[in-house]
């Protein structure tokens, strides 16, 4: 039956901008991009037990030098899409070693504080990253001589890109290392004990999360063509930790859920109700009552259940 709903939700992915307007196929890439994003969140927080409110600075970071070295320097786009990359994964080894010193509630505000440094920076170094004004007039790659400038080829590229992400977060995940990594989660005294490091399992993981959280910012630079100081906010970071919790962290479709229910929200109420904010936290308080684990592992054990019921 799985592998069934899975067959069919690919073809629907897949299938998409054949029966689906512009607008739904823009908003189908938002969703994808911010489902990288919020997988690469929930490999800290659903697998490692490492809550942040500071990822959005590889997002951030990896669309600045991206666009910077585009649209200033004259790199093509292959090769900043690598040094962006590569900038990106070695600021995530070098902010783990120093978020890492801490736990819980330590770490959090270690994330958070050296989120907030890279937010002040891009505002108020306006000679390099135009301040408040952000950098426009930016372009998109052309991966094989394939224009991405259209809606729907677009999606595909990103949809390509998403589901590598996915594949390469669930073989991670399901490895030798993601279960020792759910071991320091759980019991971190019981792994160091059976001669574990759990500090490296939790370096290398915050290294893998910034490595797609930058992904995650390639492809959001190439899709708006802007990049903005917001997108290293607090916000952000945020949004995307709400879509882990709410689609169920610590599962590979929860965030990927959460991350569209936060996005259509954004979209839709945002356009009727003024302060949106306040009825996506309704809708999070809502979740977190009824579905406590989340909307994906919720929803699976009601149709449990119901299977269950019906026998």
């Amino acid at each position: 039956m799985k592998w069934i709903a899975a067959a069919l939700l690919a073809a629907l992915l897949v299938l998409l901008p054949s029966f689906a307007g512009d607008f739904y196929v823009n908003l189908a890439s938002q969703i994808l991009i911010a489902a990288i994003f919020a997988l690469s969140l929930n490999l800290l927080v659903g697998y490692g037990g490492m809550t942040s409110l500071g990822h959005a600075s590889y997002l951030g970071v990896a669309a600045y030098i991206s666009a910077l070295l585009t649209s200033r320097y004259g790199f093509g786009h292959g090769s900043a899409a690598i040094v962006s990359i590569a900038g990106t994964t070695t600021m995530a080894a070098f902010f783990g070693i120093i978020a890492l010193r801490a736990t819980g509630l330590g770490f959090l505000m270690i994330t958070l504080a050296l989120s907030q440094v890279l937010w002040g920076l891009a505002y108020r170094m306006s000679g390099v990253t135009n301040g408040d004004n952000g950098i426009a007039g930016l372009t998109r790659p052309m991966p094989f001589g394939i224009s991405l400038e259209s809606a729907a080829s677009f999606y595909w590229f990103a949809l390509v890109v998403a589901s590598i992400a996915c594949l390469m977060i669930a073989i991670f995940v399901s490895s030798a290392f993601g279960s020792s990594l759910k071991g320091v989660r759980d019991q971190p005294r019981r792994m160091a004990a059976l001669g574990f490091n759990p500090w490296m399992i939790r370096w290398i993981t915050f290294i893998y999360a910034g490595f797609w959280g930058g992904v995650s910012g390639l492809l959001y630079v190439y899709y708006n063509k802007y990049i903005h100081p917001t997108s290293l906010s607090t916000t952000s970071s945020a949004e995307a930790l709400l879509g882990v919790i709410a689609g169920g962290s610590g599962t590979l479709g929860g965030p990927a859920v959460g991350a569209a229910l936060v996005l259509l929200l954004k979209n839709y109420a945002s356009a009727y109700i003024e302060r949106w904010n306040m009825l996506l936290g309704l809708v999070f308080l809502f979740i977190v009552l009824v579905m406590p684990t989340g909307i994906v592992p919720g929803l699976s054990r009601l149709a449990t259940a119901l299977r269950r019921g019906s026998r």
